[in-house]
């Protein structure tokens, strides 16, 4: 990965890509005696090379205008490209760094690959390897090849919001921690590319402020969504050490027995919520910003389109932060559903180290909005080679944008409007109750006299209202079995619910499909026979005369 961002010319850099795949393939399959990573890393390592094919095309045809692979002389040579080709190098780059990236429908290889790799490689693969993809593309698009169509933009916004909702869609009807998180991969990085498809229509648009703005928001999520989703993933980590399960509907009770990773989790919940003031409050409003602002500064088809951008990003922020009650709810509130949960320890300090360590960076880079902003608004204006000079500005913690519609934003003040209420709440209630006497009880249990966890609301209950809103997306199918010892007496009930993977069905089986048979075909040309092959090489022989005595 380091090399990915060190490279100064394409050669370089496809090699230190092709080394990052063929790396993180192994570390994959770590657990190589298990079926399903196999499958796993089988299915990441072909959808990676897919998409090296795609930028390996793409530098090649960059390569045939400059005669050099540096990255200067490419950028040089951009210029004299046709705006034909430019647009297909655009395609080609799009495809590329979305495979890495997980934007959909090539996101197929995520929640695949993240749960079976161990933890801790999964909060790298899912915090900064799929980053590379989105330094790729500001590095080719934005830097080297330059925005030369609106409809770039637009594309790039259009997957991003599908991205988002797609994501956050499947996360909400998952069990499993760690293929959740993968999802909420998918609707990170459509909110990253919503940000930086924003900027490339506001940079045709000959909009700069909103450009880069845009961009801001773009890059903080980036760094954001590193942050929190890493820890995220350390969380299930150690929550898999503790209880040796991932399945939401076997965990519970574990904020009594596992206090500093509740309190880890429940951190980079409400970040990957976009609860103020933490880190991903800042950049995804931002990014809301710079999608009002543009859609107030544009007209006709692209105020519709950026304002239901908007709204797309607001229903993801909605979603996601239901699928977290979920997630934090079930797992840590609720009572245990297992012995293995009932038995459940801290984990080592090693462990909480790297937690706590990541969920102060959370609560830092929400509450350092302003500098960081700042610091982003250079490296912004040299992505999208502009230079502006009174574009942001400091004012006592509150970041101004200067241009015809001013926002402000000081993290700092909500979270002492917070702390306030909070204080102002508690002198109220102790003043209140002082003087009374409080009786401390169980919670009412609706008259049971024991509740138990099969009482309490499961992940698959929580989730069902929207497997029914987003059922035409979702395609969600019931299957119940009956076992009966007579006719009028049922021993034993199962209900079983599941959803159809849409871009499985109609996307990749027909594709793998017409592989396979298109494999049983061909496979007949291996004969076994000597005579066969050696007429095979004179044929491809004679092919080749014929081919070069055309030229």
């Amino acid at each position: 990965m380091l090399g990915v961002v060190t490279a100064n010319n394409g050669f370089f850099f496809l090699i230190m890509w092709e080394l990052m795949s063929l790396i993180s393939y192994f570390l994959v399959v770590f657990d190589s005696k298990k079926s399903k990573s196999i499958q796993a890393g089988t299915i990441y390592i072909i959808m990676t090379h897919i998409g090296t094919t795609f930028i390996t095309a793409a530098i090649l045809m960059l390569f045939n205008y400059s005669n050099s692979f540096d990255f200067i002389a490419l950028q040089n040579a951009a210029e004299l490209i046709p705006s034909g080709t430019k647009n297909l190098i655009f395609l080609f780059l799009l495809v590329g760094f979305g495979t890495k990236a997980g934007i959909v429908p090539l996101h197929i290889w995520l929640p695949y690959a993240h749960p079976q790799a161990p933890s801790h490689i999964s909060s790298i693969m899912s915090g900064v390897m799929i980053k590379t993809a989105i330094y790729g593309l500001l590095r080719f698009v934005f830097i080297i090849l330059g925005i030369n169509a609106l409809w770039w933009g637009v594309l790039v916004i259009i997957l991003a919001a599908i991205s988002c909702i797609v994501g956050v869609v499947y996360a909400l009807i998952e069990h499993d921690i760690k293929k959740l998180l993968a999802y909420h991969s998918v609707e990170n990085i459509g909110i990253i590319l919503l940000g930086i498809g924003a900027s490339m229509i506001f940079l045709k648009m000959n909009i700069p402020s909103l450009a880069i703005l845009a961009l801001i928001a773009g890059l903080y999520h980036l760094i954001n969504h590193a942050i929190f989703k890493s820890l995220l993933f350390l969380c299930a980590g150690s929550i898999y050490k503790a209880t040796g399960s991932l399945d939401i509907e076997k965990l519970g009770g574990l904020i009594k027995k596992m206090p500093y990773t509740t309190a880890c989790f429940l951190i980079g919940a409400m970040a990957i919520s976009a609860l103020p003031p933490l880190n991903g409050f800042v950049s995804e409003w931002l990014t809301l910003q710079a999608l009002f602002l543009g859609a107030l500064n544009s007209s006709g088809f692209l105020r519709v389109f950026l304002g239901i951008a908007a709204a797309s990003l607001a229903l993801t922020g909605g979603l996601a932060a239901a699928c977290f009650v979920k997630a934090f709810g079930i797992t840590f509130l609720s009572l245990s559903r297992s012995k293995k949960a009932e038995e459940a320890v801290e984990v080592p300090f090693s462990m909480k180290f790297s937690m706590v360590f990541l969920s102060i960076l959370a609560v830092l880079f929400g509450l350092l909005a302003s500098p960081i902003v700042k610091y982003l608004s250079h490296l912004s204006q040299y992505i999208a080679n502009i230079h502006l000079n009174t574009s942001f500005a400091l004012n006592n913690f509150t970041l101004i944008i200067q241009s015809k519609n001013p926002i402000y934003l000081s993290t700092p003040l909500i979270l002492l409007l917070f702390l306030l209420i909070i204080t102002i709440a508690y002198f109220i209630i102790h003043k209140t109750l002082r003087s009374n006497k409080v009786a401390t009880n169980k919670t009412w249990d609706c008259g049971y006299y024991n509740l138990t966890p099969r009482c309490e609301y499961t992940a698959t209950g929580f989730s069902k209202p929207f497997r029914l809103a987003f059922s035409f997306f979702l395609l969600p199918q019931t299957k119940t079995e009956k076992v009966k010892d007579s006719f009028y007496h049922t021993t034993s009930f199962k209900h079983e619910v599941s959803t159809i993977p849409l871009f499985n069905k109609y996307i990749y089986d027909p594709i793998l499909d017409l592989i396979m048979k298109t494999a049983k075909i061909t496979r007949k040309l291996q004969s076994g026979s000597i005579n066969v092959y050696i007429a095979y090489i004179f044929a491809t022989i004679l092919l080749l005369i014929i081919f070069m005595g055309k030229f």
